[in-house]
């Protein structure tokens, strides 16, 4: 065989990991063990994570899909990230937040199977979360509590659903502190540490059909998706103006999927204002984008709508795995790998992160070519 120059394809590092012993930690495992097909992904995303999403100057958007809090991933893993500083502002499908509450207000939610038989379920008011079960009363004393809340004076006004879940959280960790409970509800942890939680699809939840229904009774709280839509774009303007940079951490997909990433498609298509799109972006999902299940699509074809920077693409992971499997172990690398960062509490700086987005539409953005024609 004749001797030839050595493929560049070639100079990756040798697959050579030592023998497992049962000694190593959940970091260690991920870089000694997790080396090729979605394994391998996941040690990039727990890199990109830990090497360059989570610098100072970077904001992190954690998106949220699937029924994570009846699980309890809330309390094992998000909430210690928002502690940590290492997620800055969250969009969340109501489903979770709902879900959330449970734990807040001392409810029980149990482990259980999926071989069960749901019609004996239902006779005996058990409610099924493929094999999360609780009690029906939870829901009902849950929904009690929402009520009785949101008709407070507080809640008398339209809002942004970062507000009203601001709201709801101080509310929820009082209920905790009441129960000598703490860090049970991702809802009051955010609210302790100044993150925003959005909704996309506020009335799609079992929060949102009570504010519907306190509705009937004349109750003057409304929601504002024109806020929310404005606001977090806003966010992100404020993350690349001063220097800084965006990062996006997608688990599943869905509407919040695509509302953590149309921040930048309405900075530039839709204000004008001039942008280039997240810096970093790493997604957890179980969906195919062949088949159009992959809502948001991939970091290459976000490029093509301006959601995605396209000189960042090396800053983009996908995993196709399981978020119950791969979020505590993404958590577990990044609390052992990087220390924690100043909490950026975005919340209480809200009205200012408003008026550098208008200051942007009115200056460079739409706003200032309509009033160069007026």
């Amino acid at each position: 065989m004749t001797d030839r120059k050595q493929s560049h394809y070639l100079s990756g590092p040798r697959i050579d990991p030592p023998g497992l012993t049962g000694a190593e930690s959940v970091a260690d495992l991920i870089e000694q063990a997790f080396l090729a097909y979605n394994a391998a992904r996941l040690r990039e995303g727990a890199r990109l994570l830990t090497e360059r999403m989570l610098a100072p100057d970077t904001t992190v958007g954690l998106s949220i899909t699937g029924a994570l809090t009846p699980a309890g991933l809330g309390m094992s893993a998000i909430i210690p990230l928002m502690k940590a500083g290492f997620v800055d502002w969250i969009v969340s499908t109501g489903a979770n937040l709902y879900h959330d509450a449970h734990f807040g207000l001392g409810l029980a939610m149990h482990r259980g199977t999926f071989q069960v038989d749901d019609v004996e379920l239902r006779e005996q008011g058990v409610v099924r979360i493929y094999d999360v079960l609780f009690d029906y009363r939870v829901l009902l004393d849950t929904d009690a509590f929402f009520r009785e809340v949101i008709v407070s004076p507080e809640f008398q006004h339209e809002m942004s659903t970062a507000e009203f879940h601001h709201l709801l959280g101080k509310f929820v960790r009082a209920r905790e502190e009441k129960l000598g409970l703490k860090h049970r509800s991702l809802l009051a942890a955010a609210w302790e540490f100044g993150v925003p939680i959005y909704t996309s699809s506020p009335g799609d939840s079992s929060i949102g059909m009570n504010v519907a229904a306190t509705a009937l009774d004349g109750n003057r709280l409304r929601l504002d998706v024109s806020a929310d839509v404005n606001e977090t774009a806003a966010i992100v303007l404020d993350a690349k103006a001063s220097g800084g940079k965006s990062a996006v951490w997608i688990l599943g997909g869905g509407s919040p999927k695509n509302f953590v990433l149309q921040t930048e498609p309405q900075l530039q298509e839709v204000l004008g204002v001039s942008e280039k799109g997240h810096d970093y972006f790493l997604a957890i999902t179980d969906a195919r984008p062949d088949s159009g299940g992959l809502s948001g699509a991939t970091p290459a074809e976000a490029v093509s709508w301006g959601k995605i920077d396209p000189e960042q693409l090396p800053g983009t992971v996908i995993c196709y795995c399981d978020t119950t499997i791969a979020l505590p172990l993404l958590t577990s690398y990044a609390l052992a790998r990087h220390e924690p960062r100043r909490l950026k509490r975005l919340y209480d700086r809200r009205a200012d992160l408003m008026r550098r987005l208008r200051e942007a539409y009115a200056s460079v953005g739409r706003g200032a070519k309509a009033n160069a024609r007026g």
